[in-house]
């Protein structure tokens, strides 16, 4: 299991999951946590060090969230980081008050004193701010190591106790030297930098293995996706033969897939898979369906009835196994920290009682980049690997508006079109995500010397490294009109194509 690890105390910050991404890349293991966790309870957790991410809220404001007061004596380093730093300081004794100047972006940082935690750091630095309280009195035992044009104390530590506070974010891109900041504090942590694929793949094979003990039987909720996929050969790894995938067509797939999946599940990775086209059983109950919530439900409650009705072929098993990634986890809860929920995920809150089985997610704490790093290890292809996210509910939640069979038919054309010309101009790799969406929405246009009056096709293309945030892409307007071009004349429906240029935040990456 993981020898090293690093808590993350989560107050509501953005930028709490780039905080764990970042400790992961420097090859230390992270967790997020709810803030309300016990100073104990973290001593006894094996964690090696506490990060304090960043909030919205004041800290001396009525019901913002708190911590432990000892976590700050569980012996463990400390870092507080914009919110986490005021926090670390209003409980050991310092003073935050509403600063007089708010920072809001880039700034530069001036090192004032010699610090363990700014180590190997340029003065000044360029960091990224993002407060309108801060810390005018550091607590007693602290020493000021760091200064901006308009906060005095921008950073501080106290060695003796290995506490750090800073007041920008040096998870984000925008602070340039970031990485050494987080890497001098996994040093004073004494962290050893073993977290890697081969390492994950090893620990969630044996967690697995724990877990369904020698006997037990996995059913394994294969989407045809790498996350499916993954988790798929991870428990085969463990359990062998005691795995039954099974792959359900809810006819809300891409062009081909089925088949797609039979070639290379069945056929070339050897898994044992049960194919049950429940297609007709989920459009009947989709049809009609506008709201994005009701479509995401549907296809969960049908999920599951569609796996009990698959029991009588597979056979008594114990435990579900299923691709949910920690960005599911995060969107769709709030149980780790007061972070919003954005939206459900049909995979991700537990199995009803009825359902006799027990869950099994091996990826649930990973993100999408370390789980492709695992499918490489596992040794699927890299072309598969870094196949683009597609949505558990599929097609349902980019056909919007009233879902029925003829729409979803020429949005499947559609998507088709734009993957084809995505691959073609070699950008498929470089985008995270890169698909259409039929929009409940006809206009009229000439074909020929006729008048049409047909439907909307969007065009959704976003750049991101882990899908927590995401920026439009700038494709070329030459890829852009042939998209176009052939949408409107193959696809028949079609006669407009329009180009999302929102970016995530405020959009989401898909529209529903």
């Amino acid at each position: 299991m993981h020898r090293d690890k690093i808590a993350i105390l989560d107050f509501g910050s953005q930028y709490t999951q780039l905080i764990a991404r970042r400790c992961r890349e420097l090859q230390v293991y992270s967790e997020i946590l709810p803030p309300s966790t016990k100073g104990a309870e973290l001593a006894k957790g094996g964690f090696k060090g506490i990060i304090l991410s960043g909030g919205p809220d004041s800290v001396y404001a009525k019901g913002a969230p708190k911590c432990d007061p000892k976590v700050f004596e569980a012996g463990l380093p400390v870092l507080g980081i914009c919110y986490g730093m005021q926090l670390m300081g209003h409980v050991l004794g310092g003073e935050v008050k509403g600063a007089a100047s708010r920072e809001f972006g880039h700034a530069e940082l001036r090192l004032v004193a010699e610090a363990k935690l700014l180590r190997g750091m340029s003065s000044p630095t360029k960091v990224w701010m993002s407060h309108g309280d801060a810390l005018r009195k550091a607590p007693p035992g602290f020493t000021v190591t760091g200064a901006t044009s308009t906060t005095a104390l921008a950073a501080m530590e106290d060695p003796k106790r290995r506490l750090f506070g800073i007041q920008f974010h040096p998870e984000v891109k925008h602070t340039p030297e970031g990485g050494k900041l987080l890497a001098n504090f996994l040093d004073a942590c004494a962290c050893g930098r073993d977290w890697n694929p081969a390492s994950f793949v090893e620990e969630a094979v044996e967690r697995v293995r724990q877990t369904v003990g020698a006997k037990g039987r996995v059913i394994c909720a294969l989407s045809g996706g790498v996350d499916s996929a993954v988790t798929a050969l991870i428990v085969h790894r463990a359990v062998g033969d005691r795995l039954t995938s099974v792959f359900v067509d809810n006819g809300v797939l891409r062009k081909n897939e089925a088949e797609q999946v039979r070639r290379r599940f069945a056929e070339r990775l050897r898994l044992k898979v049960l194919f049950v086209d429940a297609s007709k059983r989920f459009l009947t109950k989709l049809t009609g369906v506008r709201d994005p919530e009701r479509k995401r439900k549907v296809i969960g409650k049908e999920f599951i009835e569609v796996f009990k009705a698959s029991m009588r072929k597979v056979g008594k098993a114990d435990f579900l196994a299923q691709g949910t990634l920690y960005p599911d986890v995060i969107e769709s809860t709030s149980v780790r920290g007061p972070s919003a929920v954005i939206k459900s995920h049909h995979n991700v809150g537990g199995l009803p009682k009825s359902l006799k089985f027990k869950l099994v997610e091996p990826l649930r704490e990973l993100f999408k980049d370390e789980v492709r790093a695992a499918g490489l290890e596992l040794g699927l292809d890299e072309e598969f690997v870094y196949r683009q996210p597609f949505p558990g509910p599929g097609l349902a939640v980019r056909c919007l508006g009233p879902i029925d069979r003829a729409r979803l038919d020429i949005l499947r054309e559609a998507d088709a079109v734009v993957a084809e010309e995505i691959r073609a101009a070699g950008l498929y790799r470089k985008l995270w995500q890169s698909f259409a969406v039929l929009l409940p929405v006809r206009s009229v246009g000439v074909m020929g010397d006729d008048r049409t009056y047909q439907y909307t096709i969007a065009i959704r293309a976003v750049e991101s490294a882990d899908g927590m945030t995401a920026d439009w892409a700038r494709l070329p307007h030459e890829l852009l009109a042939r998209i176009s071009s052939r949408i409107v004349n193959d696809v028949r429906g079609v006669n407009r194509v329009v180009y999302d240029v929102s970016s995530k935040p405020p959009s989401t990456i898909e529209w529903e």
